[in-house]
């Protein structure tokens, strides 16, 4: 009985675990409601966060999994400012897409951002494929960034 007990657990726990971090805190952006694997959106503040602060941002991939992005910082006019940041692996399947547009010049209130989670599996197989898995890679001027890759 403890064993199929155990055996229970060390299925559920891991699966828990990923369902958990699938779970969106927020609706989709709208750019990326409509697309297979759209998990919706949650807050992400930025590693130099500025609590209180507006702060203003271009992407320059819009929500485009099978594409790295990075997010950069800009002021009010959209001058770069030398802030930024790439998209994530949150799992081996799990895609952080930062939105809005491509190149659109946006705001965040308090420094956070709202971008999309991803299901890479779950975006390639609507685009055909058999699989897809989320890769880290750079995306310049980000070092590093994120995409999916669909098999």
């Amino acid at each position: 009985m403890f064993r199929a007990f155990a055996l229970t657990l060390a299925f559920c726990i891991p699966l828990l675990m990923l369902l958990s971090a699938a779970k969106a805190d927020g609706p989709s952006s709208s750019l990326a409601k409509d697309l297979d694997g759209d998990l919706g959106t949650f807050d992400f503040k930025p590693s130099d966060w500025t609590p209180g602060q507006t702060t203003w941002w271009k992407d320059t991939d819009g929500v485009s999994p099978g594409e790295a992005g990075c997010h950069i910082g800009t002021d009010h006019d959209g001058k770069p400012n030398g802030r930024m940041f790439g998209e994530a692996c949150l799992s081996n399947v799990l895609l952080v897409e930062s939105n809005p547009g491509a190149h659109e010049h946006h705001e965040h209130v308090d420094d956070i951002g709202h971008p999309d989670k991803f299901d890479c599996n779950a975006w390639c197989l609507g685009q055909g494929s058999t699989k897809g898995i989320c890769v880290a890679v750079p995306a310049p001027p980000c070092a590093q960034s994120a995409k999916c890759v669909c098999n």
